[in-house]
């Protein structure tokens, strides 16, 4: 519920340094709202709008100058792009989560029932007075969903749609209707007034690159999207051609905006984890990289295998560009400094002069990615 707020940072850090645990936060305490807002925004940057495009499950290296990917590579290079940003962890669902709160809550499954009850960014976002949405694409008109239109051929799946998995969110009609079909977004950037200041935008399983929809679904050309076997075989291709046309559209529409034109606007396309391969050393994901309070998962864990011999359980190097209208970095500009979710998430709290949540509060280990946001 809202009555939530933090532990205070030092006491968050002094925990994560002692337990060797997959993101040992502990539940915030329940004493009275959620965490207050800082009394500054980051002075000079006067951001106005953030744009989050969510893709699945493929590499920085099998994206960012793939044959495959042209739009996508062309951003990274005219714009700029973060060559050493990781996801928090695997799979999916706990990145997402990760992302809107500053963990995983020890979380390393994708069971699409789990809850979390934790001080996330929609809190933050509506104390301080800024509006968001969620931009869902293919999600059914029964938001509470977990797959559609089955299970068994989900072009839509909950596990990337944050929002539903938090209680506070997801209990709350007024907060709900935030959370809206993909087909709402072109309507909402019509007028300046009506663009959120943050959007989480998240296509379908079609065109994100996930795949594993194997059935046409009405109404979806994308449809099917069969699942690669390896970088670039013919599924894996189609997978990246239509992601890259997905994304191309999406920056257009942003880009075509009163709000793009306006004041000062950036987009992250990222992916939430690198590539599936089959190897069950590492849960099946080829890489278990990561940095910036990634968990640290014991050998044989339970959520990854018997096989995996214990220590850092990153999500992998993944693309991730930053576009900006005014005062971004340009023409290619490539920062290496090491990111994850946690840190695009210190980003924008810092931006908007919001207290960092959880793991984005580890000034030691997790660094926003201020030399690419607008100045």
């Amino acid at each position: 519920m809202r009555n939530r707020t933090l532990k205070a940072a030092g006491a968050l850090l002094a925990l994560a340094l002692a337990v060797a645990v997959p993101a040992a936060l502990g539940k915030p305490k329940q004493d009275g709202g959620p965490a207050k807002k800082s009394a500054h925004a980051d002075a000079g940057r006067d951001v106005q709008h953030v744009f989050v495009i969510m893709l699945e499950n493929h590499s920085q290296q099998g994206v960012i100058g793939d044959p495959n990917a042209p739009f996508i590579t062309s951003l990274a290079h005219q714009y700029a792009s973060a060559t050493n940003y990781y996801g928090v962890t695997h799979p999916s669902l706990p990145n997402y989560v990760a992302f809107l709160s500053g963990s995983n809550w020890w979380s390393n499954s994708d069971n699409p029932a789990q809850r979390f009850d934790h001080v996330n960014l929609v809190d933050q976002l509506e104390q301080a007075h800024r509006t968001w949405a969620g931009y869902m694409e293919a999600m059914p008109t029964d938001k509470l969903a977990d797959y559609w239109p089955s299970s068994s051929n989900a072009l839509y799946a909950s596990k990337h749609n944050p929002f539903v998995l938090f209680e506070d969110i997801r209990t709350d009609p007024a907060r709900m209707a935030n959370v809206k079909p993909y087909t709402d977004f072109a309507t909402d950037l019509k007028k300046e007034s009506t663009t959120p200041n943050f959007s989480f935008i998240v296509p379908d399983q079609c065109n994100d690159m996930h795949g594993g929809v194997y059935t046409a679904v009405p109404g979806h050309p994308e449809t099917t999207c069969p699942y690669g076997s390896a970088n670039d075989d013919a599924n894996d291709a189609a997978l990246k051609q239509k992601a890259d046309a997905w994304v191309k559209a999406a920056v257009g529409t942003i880009m075509a905006s009163p709000a793009w034109k306006g004041g000062k606007s950036v987009i992250v396309i990222t992916a939430d984890e690198g590539d599936y391969s089959g190897n069950t050393t590492n849960g099946g994901w080829a890489s278990p990289a990561g940095c910036c309070d990634s968990p640290i998962l014991p050998a044989g864990a339970a959520d990854v295998n018997s096989a995996w011999p214990g220590g850092v359980y990153g999500g992998g190097l993944v693309p991730t560009v930053v576009v900006t209208n005014h005062g971004g970095k340009t023409g290619g500009y490539v920062d290496p400094t090491p990111y994850n979710h946690y840190s695009l998430l210190a980003t924008i709290e810092q931006i908007w002069g919001l207290d960092r949540l959880g793991y984005a509060s580890d000034t030691a280990q997790v660094t926003p990615m201020l030399d690419l946001f607008p100045h």
